[in-house]
């Protein structure tokens, strides 16, 4: 069972946001609707009640989600060098191909991480962009499975969200988090070239950051990332949703063997949680995490 089920961002638009994934992810709109007083308070973030959002989906036609949902920007929010939900990560068919697409001089995507294949993961092949919105999206082709890791290859030019990152002030302590309260299994720890961190720091690029993935059942759905000694919290307004990636929606095979929710976990409608028991978390680093019940 693949766990990762959506991805929430927030966006000053969320209907321009989706018509940017649309024209030139692939993506097409699958629901529309304004959060509910309940639902913001189980996140945590009363201020989201009645905000609109937008949920999208892969052209592949993948159950895997990303949600756009309407915050205002914070001055002091700069992606890259805060601790949180970092960026998503897309399957793509092909990243030269994709790399050619975003590289077009109308694309609203800007290319921040051009194609390069990772120390020691030659089984992957990403790049990286970031939106209008300041949101990070890697796009990765798949060459081969890891070693007892399963990896979905796309079925579409631009396909599913398969990994979501989360920046650690304490890899460590994130990943014993997980472990204890998800139940999933946190690889070791890996050391690589991260030129993408290197630039938003302003450190050498031979300075390697240290990584790990968790998975569940050989499904690998997150990525661990230890950031520098300079990134700080997240910024936020008060009672909102965070910016940039806010949350993160995963399934979960019983929700009766965790404890520490936000708000009791209820049952809720829409495509993400078509009827389904659902309860946020809040994670290492204030990471809001959203169970629903496979």
């Amino acid at each position: 069972m693949r766990l990762l089920r959506a991805a929430t961002l927030t966006t000053p638009d969320p209907e321009a946001t989706a018509a940017r994934y649309a024209g030139w992810l692939d993506y097409s709109v699958v629901e529309r609707g304004v959060i509910s007083a309940d639902l913001a308070a189980s996140w945590a973030a009363p201020a989201a009640e009645g905000r609109v959002y937008v949920v999208c989906r892969p052209a592949s036609g993948a159950a895997v989600f990303i949600r756009f949902v309407a915050g205002e920007p914070h001055p002091d929010y700069a992606p890259l060098r805060t601790f949180g939900w970092a960026a998503i990560e897309i399957c793509v068919e092909d990243t030269l191909a994709t790399y050619a697409r975003m590289s077009a001089p109308d694309c609203p995507f800007e290319v921040i991480g051009p194609p390069r294949e990772l120390d020691g993961m030659p089984m992957i092949f990403p790049m990286q962009v970031k939106g209008p919105d300041g949101e990070i999206v890697y796009l990765t082709q798949i060459r081969s499975d890891s070693p007892g890791m399963a990896l979905p290859r796309a079925e579409s030019a631009i396909d599913r969200l398969f990994i979501l990152v989360l920046a650690c002030s304490d890899l460590a302590a994130s990943a014993r988090w997980l472990q204890g309260a998800l139940g999933v299994d946190v690889g070791p720890v890996m050391a690589i070239t991260y030129t993408m961190l290197a630039q938003a720091f302003d450190l050498p690029l031979a300075v390697k950051h240290p990584i790990a993935t968790a998975t569940h059942q050989g499904d690998c759905f997150l990525e661990l990332d230890q950031y520098p000694a300079a990134a700080v919290e997240r910024p936020a307004h008060g009672g909102a949703l965070k910016p940039g990636v806010a949350l993160a929606t995963f399934l979960h095979p019983d929700l009766s063997s965790v404890s520490g929710w936000i708000a009791p976990p209820s049952v809720r409608e829409g495509v993400v949680y078509e009827g389904r028991l659902v309860g946020t978390l809040s994670g290492p680093d204030e990471t809001l995490i959203e169970l629903v019940q496979a």
